[in-house]
């Protein structure tokens, strides 16, 4: 079992009201502290990564700081974003990485993203997450991650483990609310 929390679909947002509300993140590639809270993700992969690997930043925003900052230690990076860098040609390609910094929470049909996170990734890649784990059921109600509009799933890292068991990904937790993947090099057998 995934231990997923799901918010009920009559609840969402229609998609320019989320849109709305994506617009408001200030996600300027240029501020120190929005530097330093993508650094949780960024600085573990790049102890993972061969200098210029191929990335996709999957649900970058208005502004992919995080591809920016992979680009400045010498990554090669493609954007995808379906409100704000809408280019579908990026998913039809392998990446060395893949990275969703505060999008996994989004996703309306979890299951068929991580499809297709998968089948993007070659083998030996990575899959960099970052999301707030769900950690306390009993203060879940009023949890401040799960008051956001926007934010549709929540994922325990019972969850991510999983994930990482049906997919048959390594998982590695390095630090709070970060995960990263590895998919194997070779298919396990089965």
């Amino acid at each position: 079992m995934c231990q997923a929390t799901l918010m009920a679909p009559e609840c969402r947002l229609g998609p320019s009201e989320e849109k709305a509300v994506y617009a408001l993140h200030d996600n300027n590639t240029e501020d120190p502290g929005y530097r330093q809270f993508l650094s949780r993700l960024a600085e573990p992969l790049l102890k993972r990564l061969s200098p210029g690997s191929r990335g996709l930043d999957f649900g970058c925003g208005p502004g992919p700081a995080l591809a920016a900052m992979l680009e400045e230690s010498g990554m090669t990076m493609s954007l995808y974003d379906p409100y704000f860098h809408p280019d579908r040609s990026v998913l039809d390609q392998p990446y060395d990485f893949v990275t969703c910094t505060e999008v996994i929470e989004h996703l309306y049909h979890p299951a068929s993203v991580f499809r297709q996170l998968d089948g993007l990734l070659v083998p030996g890649a990575i899959l960099g997450v970052m999301t707030c784990f769900q950690t306390d059921d009993a203060r879940f109600a009023n949890w401040h991650y799960r008051r956001d509009p926007t934010h549709v799933v929540f994922y325990k890292q019972a969850t991510l483990q999983w994930l990482a068991d049906h997919y048959g990904w390594h998982l590695e937790v390095p630090a709070k609310d970060v995960a990263i993947f590895r998919k194997p090099v070779r298919p396990l057998p089965g």
